[in-house]
């Protein structure tokens, strides 16, 4: 018996690079618009840490040139000596000269962490000098480390002319402790976010191509159905076309068997595009009002003239169903009993019997039986006794499912085997004042 189709086929490959390529996409915006965040806030903190040190040079050298004072000629400084401006860092400064003349260090402050040059903190003393306002500029102490450089002018008492600068010397390195954490956290945070989202990617695209998946799925199964069916009424055929050909009487002795061939590809093929249409839902179940009797009747008169003649035991029944898919279940329980529900030792009046009660319909033989807990594996594709191949069982279940009812089977009294399709009883229509058989269905395809 042929086996499942392979789950590696070339439009499976193509769904599944799609996938990836899918979540490949998601995860690169991702990853793009966390580096762009990133790179925004690590940008931010830094400035804002520059900008937080400037303020406090700011502030710093600003006492500090506040607390300088002039008496008698003499620059005075000891109200800076007392001062927490002048301790600690920023570190301070104080340089006395006149505009267009170098300053000269004239006080330092109580902690002086940075060995700064001359050049460069008279080069900011003058500049602020000579614009009466801040002035800043980057340096390197001694050591070769960073520093800035930050100066605030300061006037004579007297003259009320710019008498010298008040230099703030900061580290650059103050508060990197905290930005080199965040820029950490902003890393381990932006991978642990990427990892998500390509995981949450390859999920959502998965669940998205799904539909795409189905459908594949349906139309291998499709494919595969008709492969395996049509092998055997194409081979008969080809076989006995080719026995014709060569026979001295003619094909006449071989068109009984071409037409049975014939008549079970037609099956065949009714029976494949009713499964495609239910596993699709090309259409929803077009349930109306049918007469289930009458439509038993006429799918039983059907059968070729080669099939034993059933007895039938039909009550009259209005159910809820579409027509033309109860018509290929019945005639496919027909054809299952036709084809393995007759024992050797059954008597030659004692064979079919179908049955109609209700919304059920039963077709009962005098076959081996079955064992109703194999019921679940008789229905599956390609899991029949007999040489079936068990599509024609599996599609019952399927019309059955499709109209709210169920498929069972039960031991025969005497031996054989009872398979009832069971369908959603008609519903009271409101307002009907007619008869109970107004507008039904017969059940002719």
């Amino acid at each position: 018996m042929a086996g499942p189709v392979t789950r590696r086929s070339p439009a499976r490959r193509r769904l599944r690079r799609l996938q990836l390529r899918l979540t490949a996409a998601y995860t690169l915006i991702t990853v793009v618009g966390l580096a762009c965040l990133s790179w925004l806030v690590i940008r931010t903190d830094d400035r804002a840490r520059q900008d937080a040190e400037y303020d406090e040079m700011r502030r710093r050298a600003s006492v500090a040139a506040s607390l300088v004072y002039y008496e008698d000629g003499r620059i005075r400084l000891d109200g800076l000596h007392d001062d927490e401006a002048t301790a600690g860092t920023p570190q301070i400064l104080v340089l006395e000269g006149r505009p267009g003349a170098d300053p000269v260090t004239v006080f330092r402050g109580r902690a002086a962490p940075f060995a700064v040059p001359a050049g460069p903190v008279a080069a900011v003393a003058r500049a602020a000098m000579a614009d009466e306002g801040p002035a800043r500029a980057d340096a390197r102490d001694r050591s070769g480390r960073p520093v800035r450089l930050l100066g605030v002018p300061f006037h004579h008492d007297a003259t009320d002319e710019v008498a010298g600068a008040a230099v703030a010397v900061g580290d650059p390195e103050r508060g990197a402790d905290e930005h080199r954490s965040l820029v950490l956290s902003l890393a381990v945070g932006a991978g642990a976010l990427t990892a998500l989202a390509a995981l949450t990617g390859h999920v959502l695209s998965g669940r998205s191509m799904r539909p795409a998946w189905e459908a594949l799925e349906q139309q291998e199964r499709l494919l595969a159905d008709a492969a395996h069916e049509l092998r055997t009424p194409v081979a008969v055929m080809r076989g006995s076309v080719e026995l014709a050909a060569g026979a001295p009487g003619g094909p006449d002795a071989h068109l009984p068997r071409i037409r049975r061939a014939a008549e079970r590809m037609s099956d065949v093929v009714e029976n494949l595009l009713t499964r495609g249409r239910l596993e699709a839902a090309v259409d929803a179940v077009r349930a109306e009002p049918l007469r289930l009797d009458q439509l038993v009747e006429e799918v039983c008169a059907e059968l070729p003239e080669s099939a034993p003649r059933p007895r039938l035991r039909l009550a009259e029944s209005v159910v809820e169903a579409d027509a033309a898919l109860v018509r290929v279940a019945v005639r496919n329980l027909l054809d299952n009993a036709v084809r393995h529900g007759r024992a050797a030792e059954a008597p030659e009046g004692d064979g079919l019997l179908v049955t109609v009660r209700g919304p059920e319909v039963a077709v009962a033989d005098r076959g081996p039986g079955v064992d109703p807990a194999r019921l679940p594996e008789l229905t599956e594709r390609f899991r029949s006794p007999g040489g079936g191949t068990g599509i024609g069982l599996s599609l019952v279940r399927r019309v059955a499912e499709a109209h709210r009812g169920m498929l069972a089977v039960r031991p025969r009294p005497g031996g054989g085997a009872e398979f009832v399709l069971r369908l959603a009883p008609a519903r009271p229509r409101r307002g009907s004042r007619g008869g109970p058989h107004d507008s039904l269905m017969i059940g002719r395809s």
